[in-house]
């Protein structure tokens, strides 16, 4: 799976059903290039394509089950590996870590508001 492919399921997993020009937009590409994604993704089952009850023009991407489950196994990877990596670290080192934590969590807190792009 590529990476924007990866990041799309997170945002999607993160904010909820988004339109398509929402997704490129927060992802960094173009809107034909985010459809042909999401009709890849939708393929594969990972993602389906439903009307919003606001506005019946609108399309919004949601996660299926078998896309909510794939960002959770991901993410379970992840602190896996993060876990595995940590525990061959020297005791200072660990340290260092957890003092960094406050600015490390609010580095992650801006990019989040950055790809999710301005409130409206």
């Amino acid at each position: 799976m590529s990476l924007t492919s990866a990041a799309t399921l997170a945002t999607l997993d993160r904010t909820g059903p988004r339109r398509i020009t929402d997704l490129a937009a927060v992802e960094g590409v173009t809107q034909p290039a985010m459809t042909a994604l999401v009709r890849v993704m939708e393929e594969s089952g990972l993602v389906e394509r439903r009307g919003d009850a606001s506005d019946k023009r609108v399309t919004l991407v949601c996660l299926t089950e078998a896309g909510a489950s794939y960002v959770r196994r991901r993410r379970q990877a992840g602190v896996h590996a993060f876990e595995r990596l940590i525990g061959e670290l020297t005791g200072d080192e660990v340290e260092a870590l957890v003092g960094a934590l406050p600015a490390l969590k609010h580095l992650a807190e801006l990019e989040s508001q950055d790809r999710e792009g301005p409130k409206q």
